[in-house]
């Protein structure tokens, strides 16, 4: 990790989602995308699981992981958050509407939220659909995503 990574991430929330195709897929994946557009503080930070930065911080993550929140990253407060307990706590770090769906959504009972999160990984082309091509992040949001 370079000092320049290290600064970028140091403190803040951190996402690592399953993106093979990098840079690209970082808005193919429809929570990164999600998140993206509703950050307005610009906090979150987004690393592909499968890059050699997102290996650094999570050397061993499980292949149906998906995506992966670590809040105060790089601090000793550091927490980590897995699958649908990422989402839940990466709706409560969007604050506004998001945050009470993100508390709903941690109350919820986790089986049934790992139920319904495996259900939607597996069907989400067929509920969201695909791009032909894939939509490329604009100048400020390709800042805030790492390990590229």
């Amino acid at each position: 990790m370079t000092e320049a990574e290290r600064n970028q991430i140091a403190g803040h929330p951190l996402l690592l989602y399953d993106g093979v195709c990098v840079l690209c897929n970082v808005l193919c994946n429809g929570v990164v995308r999600f998140l993206l557009l509703r950050d307005k503080t610009a906090n979150l930070r987004f690393i592909p699981l499968e890059s050699p930065l997102g290996r650094e911080i999570l050397p061993h993550p499980s292949p149906k992981e998906g995506v992966v929140l670590i809040t105060n990253a790089l601090t000793p407060i550091k927490r980590i958050y897995h699958r649908s307990d990422a989402i839940a706590q990466a709706l409560q770090l969007l604050g506004g509407p998001w945050s009470p769906l993100g508390k709903a959504l941690a109350l919820t009972p986790r089986p049934l939220r790992e139920s319904g999160y495996t259900v939607v990984a597996r069907l989400r082309y067929r509920l969201f659909g695909r791009y032909r091509t894939c939509p490329l992040p604009t100048p400020e949001q390709r800042g805030r995503i790492l390990g590229t």
